[in-house]
């Protein structure tokens, strides 16, 4: 039998929730998930339950997944060679056939797991609904191949499954205006949904535990970020590699009308919870200004 101290424990914890639980009911939270946590069958049933938690207590999750390393796996097997260009998978014809297959699996496995738990979903494309238009995507002159740069998205599809009680799970591929298939980067499309559909929250899943002020000192995590604050980072030469275009993207989230965007660890149980529902929280909050935060820590 548990002793009182950890029964008690447990009952603050769920008082300690209900302030957010309040201040998020009913808003749309975007959660773009990929890295490590798609491919240990633990974390992933873990991010798919938290998920699922924050829509049975009120919220409208949007999951936007990516797929990276299991295309590179199933390309290695069919023995095609993976070619990247600034981050973004170089996508030929034979590519974009795997790169459809994958994702496709991908997406109704993630599906499979949110129904498991008495949730409704319903996984789509991009395709879908011309939900995601895009047009091929110049990188400097630099070819890509089949590469989609999102010029439009369409809502229709999504608002509906939401105001049917459904959780859309969408997969980053989309066409051009004469109906041709393109790859697109999923941090682009968790951005650009949650940017038309007025999210709430945009919450990325990664292999890192946040936004640091330098990469190479573990100690200079960086909590909450404005936007000020993220243009001066930019600028200061320690972004780089794939956390440059991510937190451009971020900061045109913000910009854009999404309240607070979320850079967490992916690979830490239950993330998305502890983000949610908890006093201090976890990662790197991307915001618009210090004081709206501030303002809205003294509210709850």
């Amino acid at each position: 039998m548990e002793h009182m101290d950890q029964i008690l424990l447990k009952a603050q914890t769920l008082i300690e929730a209900l302030p957010y639980i309040q201040k998020f009911n009913n808003k749309k939270v975007v959660v773009k998930y990929g890295g490590s946590a798609m491919l240990d069958n633990n974390l992933q049933s873990n991010v798919i339950k938290d998920v699922a938690l924050l829509k049975l207590v009120g919220m409208k999750p949007i999951i936007v997944h990516g797929g990276g390393k299991e295309i590179t796996s199933w390309l290695q097997k069919l023995g095609y060679e993976s070619s990247f260009i600034d981050g973004l998978r170089v996508t030929d014809a034979k590519t974009m056939e795997v790169v459809e297959m994958v994702l496709s699996k991908v997406n109704k496995g993630l599906v499979q797991m949110v129904e498991r738990l008495g949730v409704k979903a319903v996984g789509i494309s991009g395709k879908d609904g011309a939900t995601l238009k895009v047009e091929k995507k110049n990188l400097d002159g630099k070819d890509l191949g089949y590469v989609g740069n999102i010029k439009e998205v369409n809502v229709d599809l999504i608002n509906t499954l939401i105001d049917n009680d459904f959780v859309p799970i969408i997969s980053p591929i989309g066409l051009d205006d004469n109906f041709v298939n393109y790859n697109i980067n999923a941090d682009d499309v968790a951005c650009a949904v949650a940017t038309a559909i007025g999210a709430e929250k945009l919450v990325f899943l990664t292999d890192i535990e946040g936004v640091y002020a330098d990469p190479e000192d573990k100690t200079s995590l960086i909590s909450v970020l404005t936007l000020d604050k993220a243009d001066e980072l930019l600028n200061s030469g320690f972004v780089g590699g794939g956390m440059l275009p991510k937190i451009k993207n971020c900061v045109d989230a913000v910009r854009n009308g999404v309240s607070r965007v979320h850079i967490l660890d992916g690979r830490m149980p239950h993330c998305l919870l502890l983000e949610f529902f908890t006093n201090k929280g976890i990662g790197t909050a991307i915001i618009h200004k210090e004081n709206l935060f501030e303002n809205e820590l003294m509210q709850i």
